[in-house]
């Protein structure tokens, strides 16, 4: 019996000439054996497909008796367990020969699809490893991968777009974060290189999917360059960054803070520093308004307010000299730099004195890290200007290290090389 989708359709259309739902119709069978699993309560669904699950994981002996059945789903009550065989029995998902239960064939592929949906269920974007996934087993057994790739492609392009909003937010929370997807699909990209080398391989490729798995190695290299767009934001954003005086904690240290707080402790925080409502300008009940209209009706005098006048201008005072405390740091963190003739490591040379201190060296070296790229190494005069021009290499990883530093516990993993050490 087909589907009756005349209620569904325009006036006038025939669903048998839209070969949108040609396929389907096809399918039917297929496409009843999910309806049958995932019709009803989420409970419902759980408990048929891990009875499913479970009679079809069993090789070595395909069939069932009531009696294993029972035994083996003894944890599940007897008349539910009952009333999911039966729905799985009349919708040709388990046949009983002989008086035991086995996976229909039809049962045995929606097992196979949802074991594959299950395993790559803990993935953070499991549909691009569903897809690569499904294109190998098309283009294994020869078959058309066509529609596959278009899938392949819209979500390339949709993680593309994503990890560009990422970048022109600006913001570092939402750049690391983009930059932890880009990495757990890594390995899911590199898979689906391979599979298009041996796509592009086969001489008999239709034009059209040569055309289209081309595309998608487009998307790919996009992706593949992203990590080098997400490095270099990152570091203008660390050269940016603004360290709250003395302390060492930057802005990014706060908003991380705030970040993990929940709704009530920020609303805590704002309990005594905001106002529900502007503060009123006059505030006068009807006793003070009466004093003030009573003169006013005798034509007596009435004083005048209180001058509201600005003040006069005058000039605003002499900034202080800066302090030489931190020229002194960083002509004195210079000098330890220009010292060395091999490659450091961020933890042999950062810490030392307070947090503070090892903290502006922090601040420097991505200072100096950013030299290159922004064109600064060359501008200007002075201790700082002497600083960027120095001649070494600065790497930043994403990898964080313990410290034996009574003031620093851990600091990210990184080294300082001399130029000329790396030339060599």
């Amino acid at each position: 019996m087909s589907a009756d989708l005349t209620e569904l359709l325009a006036p006038g259309v025939d669903a048998s000439e839209l070969p949108e739902f040609g396929r389907l119709q096809r399918a039917r069978p297929m496409l009843a054996a999910f309806s049958t699993l995932f019709h009803g309560s989420e409970a419902e669904v759980l408990l048929r497909v891990m009875v499913l699950g479970e009679i079809g994981r069993t090789a070595d002996v395909p069939r069932w008796s009531p009696e294993a059945l029972r035994a083996r789903f003894a944890f599940v009550d007897a008349v539910k367990l009952e009333t999911v065989l039966r729905r799985l029995r009349d919708n040709a998902l388990l046949l009983i020969e002989d008086g035991e239960y086995l996976l229909s064939d039809i049962g045995r592929n929606a097992c196979g699809a949802l074991t594959m949906l299950l395993e790559l269920s803990g993935e953070e974007d499991v549909e691009l490893g569903f897809l690569t996934a499904q294109i190998a087993g098309l283009q294994a057994v020869d078959g058309d991968t066509g529609e596959a790739l278009q899938q392949l492609l819209g979500k390339l392009n949709d993680l593309t777009l994503h990890f560009e909003d990422a970048i022109a937010s600006g913001s570092e929370f939402r750049i690391l974060s983009a930059r932890r997807r880009l990495a757990a699909n890594a390995r899911w990209l590199d898979r689906g290189t391979v599979l298009l080398r041996e796509l592009l391989a086969d001489e008999d490729i239709p034009f059209g999917r040569a055309t289209l798995a081309q595309r998608i190695g487009l998307a790919q290299s996009r992706l593949a360059r992203v990590d080098a767009a997400f490095q270099r934001a990152l570091n203008k954003i660390e050269a940016q960054r603004v360290t709250l005086g003395a302390s060492g904690i930057s802005s990014s240290d706060v908003a991380g803070w705030l970040r993990g707080l929940d709704a009530a402790a920020l609303a805590s925080l704002c309990a005594d520093t905001i106002t529900p409502c502007p503060d009123l300008t006059l505030l006068a009940g009807g006793h003070e308004l009466l004093d003030r209209a009573e003169p006013a009706a005798a034509n007596e005098p009435v004083s005048e307010a209180g001058i509201a006048a600005l003040p006069s201008p005058d000039d605003a005072p002499v900034a202080a000299a800066p302090q030489m405390e931190d020229l002194r740091l960083l002509e004195l963190f210079g000098q330890r730099i220009g010292r060395l003739s091999a490659p450091s490591s961020l933890a042999d040379i950062v810490p030392g004195g307070s947090f503070a201190q090892a903290s502006y060296r922090m601040s420097l070296l991505a200072l100096l890290r950013e030299a290159d790229t922004d064109g600064m190494r060359e501008a200007g005069e002075g201790p700082i200007a002497d600083f960027l021009r120095m001649e070494v290499d600065v790497r930043f990883s994403e990898d964080i290290q313990p410290v034996a530093d009574e003031d620093v516990a851990a600091i990210t993993a990184g080294e300082v090389a001399p130029r000329m050490t790396n030339r060599a």
